[in-house]
């Protein structure tokens, strides 16, 4: 259950042109911000998890549950050369991978990723 690393942000530079540049959408569990970039080869994803969320373990479930919403709603997106950098919220960690997939679509459903529907 793991993205691919050709798909992974890991330049600290795309994390601040996302966040400088991009769109943000904050919901109840998570902020999902984009930025769209037609030199770039595909759709990179980051993830971005503090110690505010909870302790380690707490951090790593979010990373693992983001990475496979990502993977399971990835492909749906309408324009797949972008910067996505998903940041999880405080008390996120007590919530459910359907509250976390619920969330996730919501934000991203309000940042147009998916194109309008027809």
């Amino acid at each position: 259950m793991r993205l691919p690393r050709k798909q992974s942000m890991s330049k600290r530079a795309d994390f601040f042109r996302v966040r400088k540049d991009g769109q943000a959408k904050a919901g109840r569990l998570v902020v999902v911000s984009t930025l769209a970039d037609s030199e770039l080869p595909g759709l990179l994803v980051g993830f971005i998890t503090t110690r505010k969320v909870g302790k380690a373990h707490d951090r790593n479930l979010l990373r693992r549950r983001l990475r496979a919403i990502v993977q399971r709603h990835g492909h749906l997106l309408a324009e797949p050369k972008r910067l996505l950098v998903t940041i999880p919220r405080p008390g996120s960690a007590a919530a459910s991978f359907a509250e976390l997939e619920s969330d996730w679509l919501k934000q991203a459903k309000r940042l147009r990723l998916f194109g309008e529907p027809k």
